[in-house]
């Protein structure tokens, strides 16, 4: 009786993962990344300029190489930019 359970819970899992993995591209496709709106620790990746490498990781907010997705067309709207700053 366990083996039924186990098996049933693991067919539901891969349903339910290949689900969020269809509707992943959709929604990537509709945010774009923005920068100079991350407040510090809420950027969501890397500093275009090298000063760290992961998401959280943004010392001031509103830095230049800091960004963050937001949905399409909204960046330039919330005062962001649609490249980091000059080097």
């Amino acid at each position: 009786m366990n083996t039924t359970r186990t098996l049933i819970a693991s067919a539901l899992g891969a349903v339910v993962a290949l689900g969020t993995l269809a509707a992943a591209p959709a929604s990537a496709a509709e945010k774009e990344k923005c920068y100079g709106i991350a407040k510090a620790g809420q950027n969501d990746c890397a500093s275009a300029a090298g000063t760290h490498s992961c998401a959280g990781q943004a010392k001031v907010d509103k830095d230049p190489n800091d960004w963050k997705y937001v949905a399409k067309g909204s960046c330039e709207k919330m005062g962001g930019m649609m490249q980091p700053a000059k080097k």
